[in-house]
């Protein structure tokens, strides 16, 4: 995982070769140099991309001043290893103690470290994870390396408030503006050609180069000669390929600026040189003293190098061996202290020295001026053949470390071995001897020992796995032994602890085996009887229960019958009660018998039977709550046999009364519809019989109300049914209903028959042909005829109404006339009102006025007392209920208007 990164002051860049480091300020970002975010893309190889050859080569120009250097960019970097080796020659600081293991964590592990300590240079690190380098994405590797190169070789170049890149480029500027066919304006196409190579290298080393020689149309050549002398004279090591710089049509921009910084920083020391060698140049010895670096050439730098050289030769050369790992990893770390620490300054002293004794020698010949011989032993080459001795006795002595470390590591290693494996075996034993000694099984069930059992048949199946690791713990303490490892008295002490433990632990294994098997077989007989007591306590406990919910559920019933038949079945259950007993007194048996058992034994019966819930107490109390039961039972049905046989009587009561009732009301319902169709006697003889029947209807209503009283206790008793009768009170009242509307609107009608009759002169024989034709075509014996009905009757009585087109408008001429709301039938008495107009003259109702009139002494108007006067009874009391109010100026008091009477009387109104 990646952490916040943490800001500090940067401690600055050594340069490739020569020159003073740079300081730098507070980390705050690259300064002119825009980072560039390095996606997750396809990894590329170092070989095809040219940044990695140039990062390559830069890395290797400083991982050489600790002794070491990397062959492939992407994989040598994935340990994290020379990854924070890099970063602490170039920082000179020291990171934090990398991780030897060779997994996969500790690789991330130390890439984390060495991304943590450039993040706390400022440098904020984007989509560049450990997991990236450690898995050998050469993209994000290269990212990384620029971000690098960024931080500690171009951010704090400044020239002129210039900085990073645009001081850099500012300082080639500079340098090369007086050379002709060069023109620095960015770095890729303005370095093409090679000519602004060999402009910097003679500029600052004019013998090396001889630049009027050089064509811009030979660019492999100039480039390769400009590789070639910084390689050879100023220690660049040959960072790019002259071939792909032609060859490309824009060069790789990060690959030349970083082959740029370092002739920067090559140079950087050699302009501080230029003031000591002009001319003007008088007391040298005072001069030289006062230009930094200049000290270096003088004796005593010299001597305290060879010193250095000479005194850590020896140092290098010890291969005393140690007897911990932790001795010799002190050692590596002493050794580590002096790559990181010690040598990189005495490898920039060496680099420094060489580069301003050639730069002063070159400024020397050029101002002919004698060359600068040092003294006998503090020549340069007597600095590089001790240097030489030096990296050979610190190769040999690297690799007797490691050697040492792996020897020692292999005895750590074993005792590592042995301490983990022991404890893993003392942990495993922890409490073992207390779980062997316990007592458990006295009081578990047959169930529980069952499972002791088996735990103890797997602790002995393990214990029997475990003799490998204490085998392999003691062959461990041999081998130390053999070995003379330095702690064998501790190793040995608890190796002999291990083996007294193992031995123990097997003889309490055997001995709580046989307590286990002992106990199992006591406990067996137990559990056989704990089972038959299960298997016939369940059904015995259902049957109490169902006993128990029948016996106090709750019945409804509606007859005399239903009743009966529960008082059956509960007589029946009553029967079986004795058995029933006689199970529950075995069952309670055989509990007896297991609890004998175990007294007998001395076990200790845990909890209630294992088999079932059903205890003998429950058995008891629920023999107990059926006992109390079944007499409620007896009390609740007889008590309902009581009022079921009082219902039966009303049932009865009812049924005998409705039964007559019934036929009588539909015997005089069928008696009236006779009467009205009958054409027995006169329409008065009718009357008076229809007014018979009706005084013997209301005659009957005693009878009516008996049986309404009947049904109220019926109802009182919440009767709902009655097998005896097929009569219900609602039929009843609604019969009767019916008979009243009937023999009312029977005679209501032969009144109006009569007031007809008389009022157009209808005779009797008339009236009961008419009947004889309607009665022939009412089929149904409804007392109206259908459209088709009326049809019929109306073309057997000779009208032309035959279904043609003039005959179906003579229909509905007629139909309006009987039928004027449209209800669909024809009454007897519209019957008789067109049948009566069809027989009667067209003056007839003149004649009635002129009757009228006479009768009312000729006023235009007629009063009640003059109908009653002149009329019978009837006739006038039907004539005054139909007359209007008489409306004319000449109106008395009462006056009647017979005019308009008799115009509807013989018109098209219906009276």
């Amino acid at each position: 995982p990646r952490f916040s990164p943490r800001r500090s002051p940067g401690r600055g860049f050594p340069p490739c070769r020569g020159g003073t480091r740079p300081a730098l300020g507070a980390a705050g970002g690259l300064a002119g140099a825009r980072q560039r975010p390095w996606g997750r893309a396809k990894p590329v190889g170092p070989c095809q991309n040219p940044w990695g050859r140039t990062f390559t080569a830069w890395c290797n120009s400083h991982l050489r001043k600790a002794g070491t250097q990397i062959e492939n960019i992407d994989e040598d970097f994935r340990d994290g290893l020379k990854l924070m080796l890099l970063l602490e020659v170039i920082s000179g600081e020291r990171l934090p103690k990398p991780e030897r293991g060779k997994m996969r964590v500790h690789k991330i592990n130390n890439v984390n470290k060495a991304l943590d300590f450039i993040a706390s240079k400022g440098v904020k690190l984007v989509s560049i994870g450990a997991e990236e380098i450690v898995d050998g994405n050469a993209k994000m590797t290269l990212g990384m390396i620029w971000t690098i190169i960024l931080r500690f070789a171009i951010q704090d170049i400044s020239v002129e408030e210039t900085s990073a890149k645009e001081g850099l480029l500012l300082w080639c500027q500079r340098k090369t503006a007086p050379y002709k066919n060069v023109n620095v304006q960015n770095f890729h196409i303005s370095w093409k050609d090679g000519l602004a190579f060999n402009a910097l290298i003679h500029r600052h080393r004019p013998e090396l180069i001889e630049y009027d020689k050089l064509r811009k149309d030979d660019p492999v050549t100039n480039l390769n000669n400009a590789f070639e002398v910084a390689e050879k004279y100023l220690d660049i090591p040959k960072m790019l390929d002259a071939e792909d710089i032609v060859g490309t049509l824009r060069p790789d921009e990060k690959a030349i600026m970083t082959y740029v910084s370092c002739f920067y920083h090559a140079f950087s020391g050699a302009q501080k040189l230029s003031f000591f060698l002009s001319p003007s140049f008088r007391r040298p010895s005072s001069l030289f003293l006062s230009v930094p670096g200049l000290h270096l050439l003088f004796p005593d730098p010299f001597r305290a190098l060879l010193e250095w050289i000479r005194r850590t030769i020896p140092w290098l050369e010890d291969r005393s061996p140690q007897k911990t790992i932790q001795e010799m990893q002190q050692k590596l770390e002493d050794f580590r202290d002096y790559r990181r620490v010690h040598k990189p300054p005495k490898v920039q002293e060496k680099c420094q020295l060489e580069i301003n004794f050639n730069t002063l020698q070159t400024k020397l010949r050029l101002s002919n001026r004698p060359a600068f011989m040092p003294s006998e032993g503090r020549m340069v080459s007597d600095i590089n053949n001790g240097w030489q001795h030096l990296e050979q006795a610190e190769k040999g002595y690297e690799e007797w470390l490691l050697n040492e470390i792996r020897r020692l590591e292999r005895l750590d290693h074993l005792a590592e071995k042995f301490r983990q494996k022991a404890s893993i075996h003392e942990a495993w034993t922890e409490g073992k001897e207390a779980m062997l000694k316990q007592k458990d099984y006295e009081s578990a069930t047959l169930s529980d020992i069952k499972a002791l059992i088996r735990k103890h048949e797997a602790f002995e199946s393990d214990l029997a796995a475990h003799q490998d690791r204490v085998e392999q713990i003691a062959a461990i303490a041999q081998e130390l032994n053999e070995l003379d490892y330095y702690d064998s008295p501790s190793v040995n002490a608890r190796c002999q602890k291990i083996c007294d433990q193992w031995d123990v632990l097997g003889s309490l294994t055997h001995s709580r085996r046989e307590a286990l098997e002992k106990t199992e077989k006591q406990l067996e007989t137990i559990d056989e009887l704990h089972l038959e007591y299960a298997k016939r306590a369940a059904p015995f406990n259902n049957w109490m229960e169902s006993a128990m919910e029948d016996l106090q559920d709750m019945f409804i019933v509606h007859t005399i019958e239903e009743i009966e038949g529960l008082i059956a079945a509960h007589d029946q259950f009553k029967s079986t009660l004795p058995d029933a007993d006689k199970e529950r007194e075995a069952i309670l048996g055989i509990q007896r018998e297991a609890q004998r058992i175990a007294d007998f034994n001395s076990i200790k019966l845990g909890g209630n039977n294992p088999y079932t819930s059903v205890t003998p107490q429950i058995i008891n109390s629920k023999w107990e709550r059926v006992q109390q039961l079944v007499p409620k039972r007896d009390h609740a049905l007889l008590d309902e046999q009581s009022k079921q046989q009082s219902n039966e009587h009303l049932r009865r009561q009812f049924a005998s009364q409705a039964n007559i009732v019934g036929p009588w009301i539909q015997t005089k319902m069928e008696e009236i519809g006779r009467i009205s169709i009958e054409m027995n006697g006169t329409l008065e003889d009718q009357l008076n019989h229809l007014k018979q029947y009706e005084q013997s209807i209301v005659d009957y209503k005693p009878n009516i109300d008996l049986l309404e009283q009947q049904h109220q206790l019926i109802q009182e008793a919440l009767i709902f049914d009655n097998k005896h009768t097929n009569y219900t009170m609602e039929h009843i009242r609604v019969g009767w209903e019916q008979l009243l509307t009937t023999i009312a609107r029977t005679i209501n009608e032969v009144e109006n028959q009569i007031l007809t009759r008389d009022a157009k002169g209808i005779s009797q024989e008339q009236m009961q042909e008419f009947r004889a034709s309607f009665n022939h075509f009412d089929k149904d014996h409804g007392g109206a005829l259908g459209p088709e009905e009326f049809k019929a009757c109306l073309i057997s009585l000779g009208y032309d109404v035959e279904n043609d087109r003039q005959g179906d408008a003579e229909f509905n001429r007629i139909m309006s006339l009987v039928d004027p709301n449209g209800s669909g039938i024809v009454t007897f008495q519209a019957f008789i009102d067109f049948m009566s107009r069809e027989t009667t003259d067209t003056d007839t109702a003149d004649q009635v006025i002129a009757s009228f009139k006479v009768l009312a002494g000729d006023k235009n108007y007629i009063t009640a007392e003059e109908l009653r006067r002149e009329l019978p009874p009837e006739q006038a009391e039907y004539c005054i209920a139909r007359m209007a109010p008489y409306r004319g100026p000449d109106a008395a008091p009462g006056a009647l208007d017979y005019k308009s009477f008799s115009t509807a009387l013989y018109g098209e109104s219906d009276l």
